[in-house]
Parts: structure tokens; C-alpha cells; sequence
């Protein structure tokens, strides 16, 4: 029965609001955002709330590895927190558009973006390009700002090797596996960009592009002896590399002192000593964030980029960094998985590589930390500050989830 008010009364006098008014349109919204084909439904949510987790935990570490040195100076202490949070903000909305393109998409996407990164790492060597520290790397926006093509170069590697081995056309029988001609190929859009790379220089930025490439071949379906003569190859060029000293200074310096920590404390030993000791410091369960007393002194250098994980150590002990590996496990994983799962080759070889890159470069930042690899330029990812690093790992994600995405529909 209805009242004057429009409340519909019941057999016994009781009312109801209008279903629709409250209830109806609430769960209308939530049945088409989760949809059989809607993008939420086919997202990998367990992915993308580690990746949360981890870039919230790395604005923390930014902000108490920054906060001490600026109240020293007389600056506003919140300002690296400011900047990571943005810098996190901006690669969420990234990971969110990348995620909405179809996988397809992507592939289209590759070469644009290729030329792109090698103009941009070109641009680096004009007089466009800042030096910092010592690398000529950077690319000065206007607001203080900064980006760093060499992290894109990671990016546009995985991509363009993914398109070229996925191109080998069906045959009667089944995908084609790639010949001599689409691995050279391969190897020659790889070159500019390792090419540029080394210029600047930026080895460690080098290291991640030459495992991923040469991940990405073996797993190209290439023939075992077409893989023997590339290894033949890359042992001559290494050796070569060494004869000629292509190597600058300071990098043999770094592995001078990964081989003899105590030769050098100086100078390029005293990074990795000090990383050892700040690690060591925090115990099982770390002194507390911002209290670290290594920390607030600045003796770790470069402490909210190369060696956030000192941070870690410190001040979340043991448990907290056995936490953040396990996190960086679980993306790399899913990863995995995805590439495991992949409807073709190009995703297939796509997420394999962003996988390779993330673990590669985590036991590296790691493993220079603690002291088992030498020390290299290479950020933590989700973790160290840098607008660049974070907006070229959020991008990642996104093409993950662009694999996952075009596997779940059509499965």
C-alpha cells in the first residue's frame, strides 16, 4: 500500500523505503563494474595490492631517510615525502592507463615507444642533458623536475624483443620458431639502446637491459646452437670490453672494493661499509622507523635511492626487510605466472622480462647492500625515491596486468 509520502506500507503497517532508491542502483553499478567482461573483474588485485604496499612502505623509508638532513638544513622535512608521494600518485594513474590498453594495443605501441626512449637517451648526451654525480643521465624539466630516459630503456627493450620474436608467422603446423634473422634483429634494436646506456654511464641500468635481452632470447624458442654461438659472442665482447678499458674509473673502483672491502675505506669501500653496518644495527626488529641513529647522521650515502634498503635494515630490522623481500617475491611471482599463463608470445616474453628485470635488479640493490654484489646505480623498485624509476615500474605492472587482462577474457 502506498502512503501519501511515497513509503510503501506492508500487510501490517510496516514501511520500506523504495528498493531502487538505495539498494537497486549500488548494485547495479557493482554488477557491471564486475562484470563477466569488465576490466576490474579480470585485473590481478592480489598484484596490484602488493605493489600498493610496497610503494606506501617506500614513501616511508624515502621520508625518514630525508627527514633528518633537511631539518639540518633548515628546509621543510616533508619535502622528499611531498615528491615520492606525487611521483607514487602519478605511476598509480600510469599503471591504470597502461592496464586499460588491450594487449594487442600494446604491441602496436612498441616501436613508437622505442624511438621514442632512443631519442630521449640521445637527447641525454646534448646539451640538454644535467650531470649528476658524476653520470650524464638526466633531462631537466621545468618545476625542479627531472626524468631519466635510461629507466625507460628497460621498458622499450622488453617491448620491442617481445614484438620482434612474436612476429615469426603460423605455419601449418603450429608457430614457427625464430630464426638466425629475427634474433640479429633483436640484438641490433638492443644495441642503441645499450649503446647509449654505457655512455652516460649507467651500468647497472646496462647489466638489467643485457639479462633481460638475453632472458628473453633463450626463452624465444631459439635452436641450442644458434644460443651457443651467442654466448661464443657475448664471451668475446666482455673479454674485449676489458682489453680496451671501456670501463670508467670509479666502476672499476666499485669492483675493486666489492673484492676487497677493507682495501679502501676511504673512498669506494665506504659505501658498502657503512650499508653493512646500518643493516646490521637493526637487530630482529629494528630501532623504529625514524629512529635510526645511522640514518639521521647521513652516514649511508645516497640513502633514499641506491640505499633505501639500508633504511630498512635499520630501522625495521630483520623482520621488516624479510617483509619486503617477501613482497618483491610476490610481485615477481605473479609475474611469472602471467607469463606462464599468456594466451601468445609476445605477452609470454613481455611479462617474463619485466619479471627478470624486477628480480635482477632487486638482488642486485639487495645484494650490494648486504655486501654479496657490487655496488651499481640500480634503485630498489617501488621503493627508492626517483620520479622516473617509479613512473617506469608502475608502467610495468600495467602491461602486466594488460597480459592478464587478455588471458582472463578470452579463457
Amino acid at each position: 500500500m502506498l502512503g501519501r509520502s511515497g513509503i510503501t506500507y506492508g500487510p501490517r503497517g510496516y514501511s520500506s523505503l523504495p528498493t531502487g532508491l538505495f539498494s537497486g542502483r549500488p548494485q547495479s553499478m557493482l554488477s557491471r563494474a564486475f562484470a563477466r567482461k569488465s576490466i576490474l573483474r579480470h585485473m590481478d588485485w592480489l598484484l596490484i595490492l602488493v605493489v600498493c604496499g610496497l610503494s606506501a612502505l617506500g614513501v616511508l623509508l624515502v621520508w625518514s631517510a630525508t627527514q633528518p638532513g633537511l631539518v639540518q638544513q633548515g628546509a621543510d622535512p616533508r619535502t622528499y615525502l611531498k615528491k615520492q608521494l606525487l611521483n607514487v600518485i602519478i605511476g598509480l594513474f600510469l599503471m591504470v592507463g597502461v592496464s586499460m590498453l588491450d594487449s594487442r594495443r600494446l604491441r602496436s605501441l612498441a616501436t613508437p615507444f622505442y624511438i621514442a626512449t632512443v631519442v630521449a637517451l640521445l637527447a641525454v648526451l646534448s646539451p640538454v642533458g644535467s650531470d649528476i654525480n658524476g653520470a650524464h643521465a638526466w633531462i631537466a624539466l621545468p618545476g625542479g623536475f627531472q626524468i631519466e630516459p635510461s629507466e625507460y630503456a628497460k621498458l622499450a627493450l622488453i617491448a620491442i624483443v617481445a614484438m620482434i620474436f612474436s612476429k615469426r608467422a603460423t605455419s601449418q603446423r603450429g608457430v614457427g620458431l625464430p630464426g638466425v634473422k629475427a634474433c640479429l634483429l633483436a640484438i641490433a634494436c638492443a644495441a642503441p639502446l645499450l649503446g647509449l646506456v654505457v655512455i652516460e654511464p649507467a651500468l647497472g641500468v646496462a647489466m638489467v637491459l643485457v639479462v633481460a635481452l638475453a632472458t628473453m632470447i633463450v626463452l624465444s624458442g631459439l635452436r641450442l646452437r644458434i644460443l651457443a654461438g651467442l654466448v661464443a659472442i657475448v664471451g668475446a665482447t666482455i673479454a674485449a670490453a676489458g682489453g680496451l678499458h671501456l670501463l670508467q674509473g670509479y666502476q672499476i673502483k666499485r669492483f675493486t672494493s666489492f673484492l676487497h672491502p677493507a682495501a679502501n675505506l676511504s673512498s669506494a669501500g665506504y659505501n658498502a661499509a657503512q650499508a653493512k653496518i646500518a643493516v646490521g644495527s637493526g637487530g630482529m626488529f629494528g630501532q623504529g622507523l625514524f629512529h635510526g641513529q645511522l640514518i639521521a647522521g647521513n652516514f649511508v650515502p645516497a640513502q633514499q635511492t641506491d640505499f633505501i634498503f639500508t633504511v630498512a635494515g635499520e630501522e625495521l630490522g630483520f623482520v621488516g626487510a624479510l617483509i619486503i623481500v617477501f613482497l618483491l617475491g610476490v610481485v615477481i611471482f605473479r609475474a611469472l605466472r602471467i607469463a606462464a599463463r599468456a594466451d601468445d608470445q609476445f605477452g609470454m616474453l613481455v611479462a617474463s622480462g619485466i619479471a627478470v628485470w624486477f628480480a635482477f635488479q632487486s638482488f642486485v640493490n639487495i645484494g650490494m647492500t648486504i655486501g654479496i654484489m657490487p655496488i651499481t646505480g640500480l634503485p630498489l623498485p617501488f621503493l627508492s625515491y626517483g620520479g622516473s624509476a617509479v613512473f617506469a615500474d608502475m608502467i610495468a605492472i600495467g602491461m602486466l596486468q594488460a597480459v592478464h587482462r587478455h588471458h582472463s577474457v578470452f579463457d
